[in-house]
């Protein structure tokens, strides 16, 4: 009789946890190495503690340039679709809100419970507080077998899951990043890494002293007069930076930029929903308004209090200033930079504030189940690949595919 193939998973996130069930489901025996006292941490945390699970409007378009061509055989093997049929299966009931699945419980401890659970039933082995330190080859009759050393023990294993992390999140979460050390050691090309899914930074003194200024814009993302990403939705502006979805969806692609020492503006529209005729117009209203008003009257129902401050802030003119003195030219002035605020980047915000790592182990290195071409029975999941994407659920899918795919591939005898 042939014995259970031996497999150790190396972290206990969502792509480790989903691995682990993959596997075990298919009568694998199964460790899973977690180096905090307790798995999920990082799970438990996202979607501000609701996890978005998914998004009906999954896209290998919306992951990073180096991912797309592969990312949609993935999601073809493991969608969005076997992502709802996974935790169906869990007993985890999803709601749809606008296309963005959540547990219907609004809690990610749910999630990370169900995945914890369904573990236990398959008689997964959990070990706590061990550091994976090193992956030995002890291949024998071309018969794949590793020697796992970890800061306390040595495990023998048939196959090997990497689903340690990247380096986004806080420490507590265990995202050091120690990873990408043990896949140099066996041999894989690790991309640079950079934060992403972060706030952006700027030393601009022209910002509101207030904190926490919102408003809907378009934000556009230049080197020179290049645009190289553009976005709307609700943008965040605080006295050290910009943040919001908008920007935090384009902050792989600055930091990236940055990180070569090319200069990025970001460039703000607060009124993209008028083209240039429509805000011609606008403005020929607000210079007709009746009334001897002063300037911080005049903009007050034009937009954001705050914001109105920062524009004349730049243009070095007092919000007491009546505007019949400032002139119609002036004026116009004001009001058209509201459509190309100006703010140069001059960081992004550390790991401890990303939601993802941008960069990684190379796609090249893997096969389309995952698993290392130069090192057969060593799978690399989730964070740890080169492989980003957008808000909105992305990312986890990323997990549960790529954790799926590699922990049924490890299974098969």
């Amino acid at each position: 009789m042939t014995s259970a193939r031996r497999i150790l998973v190396a972290g206990g996130g969502a792509a480790g946890l989903c691995a682990a069930i993959a596997a075990a489901r298919e009568g694998a025996q199964v460790t899973i190495i977690e180096k905090t006292d307790s798995c999920g941490k990082k799970l438990s945390m996202t979607g501000n503690g609701r996890c978005n699970l998914s998004n009906f409007e999954m896209s290998a378009d919306a992951f990073n340039e180096d991912s797309k061509g592969r990312m949609k055989k993935w999601l073809g093997r493991f969608g969005v679709q076997q992502t709802v049929e996974f935790f169906t299966s869990l007993g985890l009931i999803i709601d749809n809100e606008d296309g963005y699945l959540y547990p219907i419980t609004g809690q990610a401890t749910s999630v990370v419970n169900v995945l914890v659970k369904e573990c236990e039933r398959l008689g997964v082995t959990f070990v706590y507080n061990e550091q994976l330190k090193k992956i030995i080859p002890t291949s024998s009759d071309n018969t794949p077998c590793f020697k796992v050393m970890t800061s306390k023990n040595e495990y023998e294993a048939d196959r090997v899951i990497l689903a340690t992390g990247g380096l986004a999140g806080p420490k507590s979460c265990g995202a050091t990043g120690d990873g990408y050390y043990i896949c140099e050691q066996l041999g894989m090309k690790v991309k640079d890494t950079y934060p992403s899914l972060v706030p952006l930074l700027s030393e601009d003194e022209t910002l509101p002293e207030k904190s926490g200024v919102r408003a809907y814009a378009t934000v556009s993302f230049m080197i020179g007069d290049g645009v190289f990403a553009s976005e709307y939705g609700e943008v965040q502006i605080t006295s050290n930076g910009i943040s919001g979805i908008p920007v935090m969806q384009a902050s792989g692609l600055v930091a990236q930029h940055l990180s070569k020492n090319r200069p990025v503006t970001a460039t703000i529209n607060f009124f993209p929903y008028y083209d240039n005729d429509q805000f011609e117009q606008l403005i020929d209203k607000m210079l007709n308004l009746p009334g001897d008003r002063r300037l911080e009257d005049l903009l007050s129902g034009f937009c954001n209090s705050n914001i109105n401050e920062m524009i004349l802030r730049r243009m070095k003119l007092s919000g007491s200033m009546k505007a019949k003195n400032v002139g119609a030219n002036m004026l116009k002035c004001i009001l058209n930079t509201y459509r190309d605020v100006r703010i140069e980047i001059s960081g992004v915000s550390d790991y401890k504030k990303a939601q993802v790592t941008r960069g990684g182990i190379s796609l090249g290195d893997l096969s389309d189940e995952l698993m290392y071409n130069k090192m057969p029975g060593v799978y690399v999941v989730g964070e740890l690949c080169d492989v980003d994407g957008r808000c909105g659920g992305y990312n986890l899918q990323w997990a549960w595919s790529s954790g799926y795919i590699a922990g049924e591939a490890a299974s098969c005898l």
